[in-house]
């Protein structure tokens, strides 16, 4: 239905929009004005937008929704209106779900069942080696053909390096990008926090900052030799950005994502024991927030993501060690941004960036943006509402968040896929 948001403060930074204007949206979904209406158009429906800030829906990199194999923990319906709730129009999916994304026919599945909520597009990640098993590399044409924007072998390392080139040889054949999770799993041996005071204190098994320093050495080696396109997933030390940095300026085709919640808790938010900040990497020193904060501004990040993983209640009550790693993180993407902006450290278009047309980059999907003939995925947020993230506010059906508690400012209150408003919280008229 044709429609007009209206008075808002648009934003769209793939194109340098920044400003006052509204936005029309014809019957079949695309933008066909920014500013003024076309000539002959008339608006069905017309969404206030007053006080408001208007730009392209979010791409978020990365957001396990536990189907198929693990429905005890979430569903691709009930992740899917916690991802709307929170702006979100666009997902990627990673491949270790049971079974794994490693054939067609499974990167098929998880699209269709996204359709049929017609909410959140999901994209899949495909797997590079079968059953992430790191031995036997995946048909990657068969699966980009279905519908994979990417191949990664999620955590699961590939500890076969001539496997690795080979996988690598094979996607730069075909121009596909390989995401990595840059970790050495000897290195990481049995730990669960941060090589450093936290861990002492408390007494717990140490993951080393080398670690994923020497992942990163011998994939950006790979890079080097193979001429693969390559994103780093969830970097979390500054000596890794670094080296990140370094291999740009040398003209390799790396870029790398961050975590939000790795953007503002370090080591010591583990306090005593708080299995709600166990993650994967895991959270690490001051100088590493700084290090990942300064890579954002610098541009060598070049996407935040949530790095979604829901649980259920019992996969966080065990012992630190013991708990399931993994935050809720869906709906606090974009809070946790915007306290990046109210901090100085980023301008709203550079965070709005961040979460829209630089991931969809990554990935090679035409949407974070809202140029004219673009399909409406359009995120409506009220930059000065404060809000206390509570679990009755939470609408996916993972609740493993350590900022339960914590107020926000910035709050989502309509999403629009298609030019059709799949979430609102104010009435249309």
């Amino acid at each position: 239905m044709s429609l007009v948001i209206k008075g808002g403060h648009l934003i769209d930074p793939a194109h340098g929009v920044d400003g006052k204007k509204d936005l029309f949206v014809d019957d079949a979904g695309f933008v066909v004005g920014v500013g003024k209406a076309p000539a002959g158009f008339k608006a069905r429906k017309t969404i206030e937008a007053r006080g408001r800030i208007v730009c392209p829906g979010l791409v978020d990199l990365r957001a396990r929704l536990r189907e198929p194999g693990l429905e005890h923990k979430a569903t691709i319906e009930s992740e899917v209106h916690a991802a709307v709730a929170a702006g979100i129009t666009t997902l990627c999916c990673p491949p270790d779900t049971y079974p794994v994304i490693d054939t067609p026919a499974m990167a098929q599945m998880i699209q269709s069942r996204a359709w049929r909520f017609e909410l959140a597009f999901i994209h899949p990640l495909g797997a590079l080696t079968q059953g992430l098993e790191g031995k036997r590399l995946t048909d990657m044409e068969a699966l980009d053909e279905a519908g994979c924007v990417g191949f990664t072998n999620a955590l699961a390392p590939i500890t076969d390096t001539l496997v690795l080139r080979r996988a690598m040889e094979y996607a730069a054949t075909l121009e596909l990008t390989v995401f990595l999770h840059a970790e050495d799993p000897w290195l990481r041996n049995s730990g669960c926090v941060h090589e450093g005071e936290s861990g002492t204190r408390l007494g717990l098994p140490g993951i080393p900052e080398a670690a994923e320093t020497v992942a990163v050495a011998r994939d950006l080696a790979l890079i080097e030799q193979t001429g693969c396109r390559a994103h780093f997933c969830g970097l979390s030390s500054a000596r890794a950005v670094a080296m990140v940095a370094e291999a740009q300026k040398q003209g390799l085709p790396v870029s790398a994502d961050v975590t939000a919640h790795h953007l503002h808790l370090t080591e010591h938010d583990i306090g005593d024991f708080n299995t709600q900040c166990h993650v994967r990497p895991p959270l690490r020193g001051t100088h590493d927030r700084k290090g990942l904060r300064k890579a954002l501004k610098t541009g060598v990040i070049s996407a935040i993501c949530s790095d979604h993983q829901p649980h259920e209640p019992d996969a966080k009550l065990a012992p630190f060690a013991q708990a399931e790693p993994g935050i809720s993180g869906l709906e606090t993407l974009l809070p946790l941004t915007l306290k990046l902006v109210n901090e100085k450290l980023l301008t709203l278009p550079e965070a709005i960036a961040l979460l829209t047309h630089k991931p969809a980059e990554i990935i090679g999907v035409d949407t974070g943006h809202l140029g004219i003939g673009a399909t409406a995925d359009i995120c409506i947020f009220d930059p000065d509402a404060r809000w206390t993230l509570t679990e009755d506010k939470l609408v996916s059906r993972g609740h493993n968040t350590p900022f339960l508690g914590q107020e926000f400012r910035g709050r989502v209150t309509h999403t629009l896929i298609g030019g059709k408003l799949v979430f609102g919280l104010d009435t249309v008229d």
